[in-house]
């Protein structure tokens, strides 16, 4: 549609032109993708403008399936948001740029959103690679406040900036004595040569060793490595039980692939890989990945049981019917939706878009209602208490195989 365009019919009133215009409005202005471009309708209080939301993600490169579903969850919550009246009775607008799996690049598009388009707030970042690049651009240099929403390594302490992904005590706390108990107490873990799978992995081999396991290998290669040889040999060799894995794409595809070959699978071995979602179920031929487990907020199973998360999936599919993009949680879409209602929340309470008011509102900002469960800020530590699922990968698809009793302390400085 053509947003410059919509016009009132020349025969309303001035009252019934604005009330035509405040119902309509949205469905002509409800989102742009670059600097603003529509008129506001008077009856959503022009003399303020719109609230400008700015989305920081992997449109393209590597791990494009993250940036995609994220861009998705944000188009479509803005889209509700405004349809139910907007934000302190003004409409959002959505600003969405390329941080297109490169820090440089990163750096460069999210100074777009500060500089150009003068967002009220950055909500983005997959990897903790780009978030470390572009935080100082955000909130010290740009003094926005910032929302990290992917599981990550934890430790972020940095004024401003909010994390609403699980933490490493919330996924490995319950999946690894699951995983020792269905698998074995002798693990690998092979990783991606960058701060998540190091800060991670140390987590994990203390949690292992608490509970009777022990690592037996521990490696790091290039994100572009795709010969995983020498390493699927020493896992065959030293017997290895469970392959914690934190290698990314593109070459987590080819480390699955060379371990199956192997015979990992057949002779019982167990997989595990973080942050596999259902986004990510697609990498690898369904044998390859068969057992492979994984604990985080949400998976699509949740449906069966969870009323709430039943209708946002629903809600989802009928937004996008089509998208390669699903809701999923290890692509940060689940921690996008809960960041943006959650800042919601926070601008509601501060009843300002100003970055102290909402900042100290979202310190101790809930919501009831969110794919997976409700989430809550723990106050003072600016991260998440989550509902946690760990589930199995069986014939492409996942089952939930235990889940938290209530909601999980994130403990983001574990590591």
């Amino acid at each position: 549609m053509n947003k410059s365009k919509l016009r009132a019919p020349a025969s309303l009133t001035n009252v019934s032109r604005r009330r035509w215009l405040s119902r309509m409005g949205w469905a002509a202005a409800a989102i742009s993708t670059g600097p603003g471009s529509w008129v506001i309708p008077a009856a959503w209080g022009a003399d303020a403008g719109p609230i400008k939301l700015g989305l920081a993600t992997d449109i393209t490169g590597a791990i494009s399936y993250a940036g995609g579903a994220d861009a998705n969850v944000a188009r479509l919550l803005v889209k509700q948001i405004n349809a139910a009246g907007g934000l302190l009775g003004r409409p959002i607008e959505l600003y969405i740029e390329d941080t297109a799996s490169n820090e440089t690049i990163a750096v460069a598009n999210t100074r777009k959103l500060i500089q150009r388009d003068k967002v009220d707030i950055v909500i983005g970042g997959v990897t903790s690679a780009t978030r470390n690049a572009i935080k100082d651009v955000i909130v010290n240099r740009g003094r926005t406040l910032y929302i990290y929403p992917q599981l990550y390594e934890g430790g972020e302490n940095t004024p401003y900036l909010f994390v609403t992904g699980p933490t490493p005590a919330q996924q490995l706390d319950p999946l690894i004595p699951w995983l020792i108990a269905n698998g074995g107490k002798r693990f690998a873990l092979p990783g991606a040569n960058y701060v998540w799978p190091h800060q991670l992995n140390a987590y994990a081999r203390k949690v292992i060793q608490e509970h009777g396991g022990e690592v037996v290998l521990e490696e790091y290669y290039p994100l572009d490595q795709v010969d995983y040889g020498s390493t699927v040999n020493r896992i065959i060799n030293e017997k290895v039980d469970v392959v914690l894995a934190t290698i990314i794409p593109p070459g987590i595809g080819p480390f699955l692939k060379q371990l199956h070959t192997a015979g990992f699978l057949a002779r019982g071995g167990r997989l595990s890989v973080p942050y596999y979602d259902e986004n990510t179920l697609g990498i690898s031929p369904k044998e390859d990945i068969e057992g492979l487990a994984t604990s985080l907020d949400y998976f699509h199973a949740v449906t069966a049981t969870d009323p709430v998360s039943a209708r946002i999936q629903s809600e989802y599919d009928k937004a996008y019917p089509n998208s390669r993009y699903l809701l999923a949680a290890g692509s940060a879409a689940t921690g996008t939706y809960r960041a943006i209602k959650l800042w919601e929340a926070a601008v509601t309470e501060a009843h300002s878009v100003e970055r102290d008011p909402v900042a100290a509102a979202l310190d101790h900002a809930k919501i009831a209602e969110g794919p997976g469960g409700p989430a809550e800020f723990v106050p003072g530590q600016r991260h998440v208490r989550l509902r946690i699922y760990t589930a199995e990968a069986k014939s492409g698809s996942y089952q939930i195989v235990q889940r938290s009793p209530g909601l999980l302390d994130p403990k983001p400085f574990a590591t």
